[in-house]
């Protein structure tokens, strides 16, 4: 006879055990099954019957506990039947045991079924054939269900070979067959047998480690994995997994008798993987399959379902992501604190190294732990001294979770006294200006949740996310990795990874200042108004606090009042005219401030999102840093010369020249066609490749000239185009490079005399990366010649697809207009959502309203394009009121098409 159906409520609860409610369906279930003698058409029925049942459940907003343990029972018993109904006579000569999750008795609507059937060491032969029919009528019922064959041997050895292996065989749960055989591969699978409680906790936490390098370390991104991402399900698994093996505790209940979990702690648990588990469900739902990342398709309708609402500064989504980041953020909390107790006492053995460092503290095991469960109430400033210690002992492998519980008790005692007690400030600072350990003890600060209540403003943004594509973690987050790009620059150790950086952060007289800037230019998001205002408030306000002086305050307060300004001059104005240098220069003031802002941008950038930083960026944001350090050096009240520059880049060019054989005379006659314009817009690296290139060719000879180039000087590649000057060419370039997945960020319009113009364009590959392949660099040289001399043709069409990720967001388009007199031109500049052919749209409104392109700066900045195009009219010179009105409506109109045709159905 087969095992019969156990009773709903005898079912292994699993890991964290809750009070079920009966649910009906259970009940009738076994009936339903032999209700026809179709049976494939009755077992399809019902599963289809209980998951609609559990997602009505769902929406009606009941525990998902319950829904996932029902879930399971209601494959138990599918499973039951189909077992009982195929092996039939032969169901006790094997076993059919759940594992892995399902054996836990958890199941999402999309979970995995793993199921073993398990052999007796003789053969079944008699068996077989009953359980090839069951397989096959799993599959034919719509059961998905992963499945293994093994003797008792087969798992002994696999388990041994791999973890992960052993951990589904310590979740197994008899569902059909003999206790006998399931008890004898329990007994084979035992601590003695395979796996040692010290190896399997050494091996799990290797594993989680493993885990977390593949997330970056992080559970704050921006599409995070509910359930391998740190803090996420599978962290709360690990534990379980570890306190099973070596305790043999079923539920985590047990830990608070071992002494491991408080009644609070406990509560926390649950609470989280409810949230958790709440989140997976939905995400199982939404995409009828198994989908754990909660991407941006989803995080809307998730937010909309939970019933979160759109605030005045924020939206529903980031409220309901602010809630996941905390969550995971107590997770991590809560498996570091129990994984230490668990090296504790299944490495330690209750052997207990004690060595004393002062009245407060002592080290055991190599854990910083109080030596009091008073010590934060006698000595409130211990909360801080903590994190100072862990940098001066760099060994140490943390704080004991026993000093985390009682830090966490007493967050209390940091209140208002506290942040003003004059000894707190200089534990602070010190902190900051700490040789080592700086941004991991702020990282442990913001994880104990102390740096939130020292600086109240920064825990209103722990686990805030930004709804957008430019951002790739939260507002906590990112503000201590701009901490620790910072703080990199200041380590020897890596210095290789961006030298001039290095060597200008070494000669700050006072680097914390570069900190406490890291740590208050975003600490206002989310207020509303301008937060590099509001936000270079609080940092004055803060520094002046901890008693630094009134100078350094107001640097700190001005960096972060500043902190875009270097990287949107940068990127949007073109930095080829003096005066941009010349006015920057005359905002930033001196030198200091200009090598504090130089340091903080590329910490900055560098911290957003690891796609927004490459070669192209770097060497903008280098060499506009030269011009503006010279600019500093002769002196604000004197600026740069325009005629002065034209003749210093024409000089370098021809030295560069002379190595390519190019004699003065030749360059001359090539350069004769080139205004100063072309000059200043051109390094002399670049007027030499040009002029090399010119120099083989007569002028009236050039019927179109195209070439690509790695511009090391530029950080991407140069592509060239010499040729008859038209207006349609931007819009026929831009199309054909966008269609060949390049992205342009920088684009160089130069009309010369003889009706020729010189147009350069520097893209990089999708990846962020210049163009390594020669071959594929020859490609785009031959099909933009093929497009250029086509002018009847029609311009080449973009059907690249924007990636899903930019597809789920909507920019507004907006159109700006200045005027830029000394240049004699008009300044645009758009905003819109970045799409393949954006470029090229423009283009083609540019050639039916006769513009003139000059000069574009590319600048994307998440799913939102930034661009800035200086532009004239047909006769040249600025346009006029009206035809900047009529060009404003031709692009609004030429985007919405565009929108509207790539919108999601």
């Amino acid at each position: 006879m087969s095992t019969p159906l156990a009773p709903i409520d005898d079912l292994d609860p699993g890991l964290i055990p809750f009070a079920p409610a009966a649910w009906p369906f259970l009940a009738t279930l076994p009936t339903a099954l032999a209700a026809t003698d179709d049976t494939v058409a009755a077992f399809r029925k019902a599963l289809a019957d209980g998951d609609t049942s559990l997602r009505l459940r769902f929406d009606d907003d009941e525990p998902v506990e319950g829904l996932v343990r029902d879930r399971a029972r209601m494959v138990d018993i599918v499973l039951r039947s189909a077992w009982q109904l195929h092996v039939g006579a032969h169901a006790n000569e094997v076993n059919l045991i759940a594992v892995g999750g399902y054996g836990r008795g958890e199941l999402h609507p999309c979970s995995d079924i793993d199921v073993l059937i398990l052999l007796p060491k003789t053969e079944v032969v008699a068996a077989e054939a009953g359980i090839e029919r069951f397989l096959a009528f799993l599959w034919d019922i719509g059961l998905e269900v992963g499945h293994s064959v093994r003797t008792i041997d087969d798992c002994q050895r696999e388990s041994a070979a791999d973890v992960s292996v052993a951990t589904t065989f310590i979740e197994a749960r008899l569902l059909g067959g003999t206790e006998h055989l399931f008890q004898s591969m329990r007994r084979a699978l035992a601590q003695d047998k395979v796996w040692s409680s010290k190896a399997f906790f050494e091996a799990k936490v290797a594993e989680q480690q493993s885990r977390h390098h593949r997330y970056h370390d992080t559970g704050y991104n921006l599409e995070p994995n509910v359930k391998a991402s740190p803090g996420g399900l599978r962290d709360i698994q690990t534990i379980g997994w570890v306190a099973k093996r070596h305790f043999g505790a079923e539920t985590l209940d047990e830990l608070i008798g071992h002494g491991f979990l408080t009644d609070a702690e406990l509560r926390k648990l649950r609470q989280a993987q409810a949230f958790l588990w709440k989140v997976r469900f939905a995400l199982h739902t939404i995409n009828g399959r198994r989908e754990d990342r909660l991407l941006f398709d989803h995080q809307i309708r998730i937010a909309k379902q939970f019933g979160y609402e759109d605030a005045t500064y924020t939206l529903a989504v980031e409220q309901f992501m602010q809630r996941y980041y905390r969550t995971v953020m107590d997770v991590s909390l809560l498996n570091e604190m129990l994984l230490q107790l668990f090296r504790e006492a299944i490495l330690n053995e209750g052997e207990n190294t004690i060595v004393p460092l002062n009245p407060r503290f002592q080290i055991r095991n190599d854990y910083l732990e109080v030596t009091g469960d008073d010590t934060f109430v006698r000595s409130p400033s211990a909360i801080l001294e903590l994190f100072r210690l862990l940098q001066e002992n760099p060994d140490l492998r943390g704080v004991r979770a026993t000093t985390i519980r009682l830090l966490g008790r007493h967050l209390w005692l940091i209140d208002e006294e506290f942040r003003q007690n004059p000894r707190h400030h200089r534990l602070f600072l010190e902190l900051l200006r700490a040789p080592a350990g700086v941004t991991h003890e702020l990282r442990r600060m913001n994880l104990y949740g102390v740096l939130g209540r020292y600086i109240p403003a920064f825990g209103r943004v722990v686990g805030r996310m930004q709804y957008d594509l430019f951002h790739a973690y939260t507002v906590d987050a990112h503000i201590l990795f701009v901490l620790r790009n910072l703080r990199r620059m200041a380590l020897p150790r890596f210095e290789h990874e961006l030298p001039e950086m290095s060597r200008l952060f070494a000669t700050l007289q006072r680097p914390e200042l570069a900190y406490l800037a890291a740590l208050f230019h975003d600490i206002a998001k989310g207020r509303g108004g301008d937060h590099s205002e509001l936000g270079a408030v609080d940092a004055e306000a803060f520094c002046l606090e901890q008693g630094l002086t009134r100078y350094d305050s107001r640097l700190v307060s001005w960096l972060v009042r500043n902190h875009l300004l270097f990287s949107v001059t940068a990127q949007k104005k073109d930095i080829s005219d003096p005066k941009v240098i010349q006015d920057f220069a005359r905002t930033v003031g001196d030198q200091t401030h200009l090598d504090y802002l130089y340091l903080l941008t590329v910490a900055d950038v560098r911290g957003t999102n690891p796609k927004l930083w490459n070669s192209w960026k770097a060497s903008l944001f280098h060499d506009f840093y030269e011009r503006v350090r010279r600019a500093l050096r002769r002196g604000i009240e004197s600026p740069v010369d325009r005629v002065e520059l034209v003749a210093e880049t024409r000089a370098k060019a021809l030295e560069l020249l002379a190595h390519e054989h190019v004699r003065p005379e030749r360059a001359a006659t090539i350069w004769a066609r080139m205004n100063d314009i072309y000059f200043l817009r051109y390094s002399p690296a670049e007027v030499a490749w040009h002029t090399t290139l010119l120099a083989d060719t007569e002028p009236e000879d050039v019927s179109l000239l195209v070439a690509v180039r790695t511009a090391v000087e530029r950080g991407g590649n140069a592509v060239l185009t010499c040729g008859p000057h038209r207006q349609e060419n931007f819009a026929r370039t831009t199309a054909l490079l966008d269609q060949m997945g390049l992205n342009i960020v920088d684009a160089r319009i130069t009309p010369l005399d003889g009706g020729l113009g010189l147009d350069t364009y520097l893209v990089l590959e999708d990846t962020g990366l210049p163009i390594a392949d020669r071959q594929r660099a020859h490609q785009i040289e031959q099909q933009l010649r093929r497009v250029l001399l086509s002018p009847e043709a029609d311009l080449p069409v973009v059907t690249r697809r924007a990636p899903r990720q930019v597809r789920m967001f909507t920019t507004p388009t907006q159109i700006t207009f200045t005027e830029d007199p000394l240049q004699n031109r008009t300044v645009l500049e758009i905003i819109a959502g970045d799409r393949p052919g954006l470029l090229s749209e423009i283009g083609r409104v540019f050639l039916a309203e006769q513009i003139d392109v000059n000069t574009a700066k590319i600048m994307t900045i998440g799913e939102r394009a930034e661009d800035v195009f200086y532009i004239t009219g047909a006769q040249g010179g600025p346009l006029t009121a009206a035809a900047c009105d009529r060009l404003r409506e031709s692009i609004g109109q030429a985007l919405d098409r565009r929108d509207q045709a790539l919108r999601p159905a």
